[in-house]
């Protein structure tokens, strides 16, 4: 009927599901790549949390942004000798005075300003690791880093005569997160793009395959006849 509208054709519909689908996917992976990071961890310095050959993903972000009890990413190739990132624990920030260690019943902890830190993911409980004692008063803009096996970890402790073994925020690349909606989103995309993709050319495949079937078939012309 005159005015009624036409809806898209087999191949127009399989063209749009397979530029949707790049879309989809171009966009996730660019979003992907911005936002985060990941790596493999090359020591088990963070155990018991993380194991050394744990594939680790992080969430990039501003040095300013980190707090106390983060795992933080940094880069500092003049003191760790490597151009990769580094895993360690934020124990102080800016104006803050960290300080080890004192005895609580049995054991010993790590004082942040004066007051004892529960730290329950310190490998065996142990804060302090070398029987290396420190009071740091950590400057702003700065940040106290140790590693969770702290008998097993080249930390703030060991670089005392760079002020005080801190580092300076804008070496951090990122957030190590536990939480996995993010990452889970950013795959789920690409696999949704991917898929759409597939479909959009196999759609497109098949409609030229039964347009050819249905391609009328022209008959022969006829035999001349003469006249008598």
């Amino acid at each position: 009927m005159a005015g009624r509208g036409r809806g898209l054709g087999p191949g127009a519909a399989a063209l749009v599901l397979g530029l949707l689908g790049v879309v989809l996917a171009g966009g996730a992976w660019l979003y992907g790549r911005g936002a985060y990071g990941s790596g493999t961890l090359s020591s088990p310095s963070m155990e018991p949390a993380y194991h050394q050959g744990d594939r680790i993903v992080w969430e990039r972000v501003d040095g300013s942004e980190v707090r106390r009890g983060d795992v933080a990413m940094l880069s500092m190739p003049g003191r760790y000798g490597t151009g990769g990132v580094v895993m360690q624990r934020v124990i102080g920030v800016g104006g803050d005075r960290v300080a080890c260690c004192t005895a609580v019943g049995a054991e010993a902890r790590v004082t942040v300003n004066g007051g004892p830190v529960t730290e329950p993911y310190v490998h065996q409980g142990d804060a302090d690791g070398v029987n290396r004692s420190y009071d740091v008063k950590v400057p702003e803009g700065r940040l106290f880093l140790l590693g969770d096996r702290r008998s097993d970890a080249r930390d703030s402790r060991f670089f005392a005569s760079d002020h005080g073994g801190t580092v300076p925020v804008d070496t951090v690349r990122g957030r190590v997160t536990d939480g996995r909606t993010g990452p889970a989103l950013v795959g789920t995309a690409l696999l949704a793009g991917g898929a759409l993709v597939l479909v959009g050319g196999g759609l497109g495949i098949g409609f030229r395959v039964v347009r050819r079937r249905r391609a009328p078939v022209v008959p022969p012309a006829p035999w001349p006849v003469r006249s008598r």
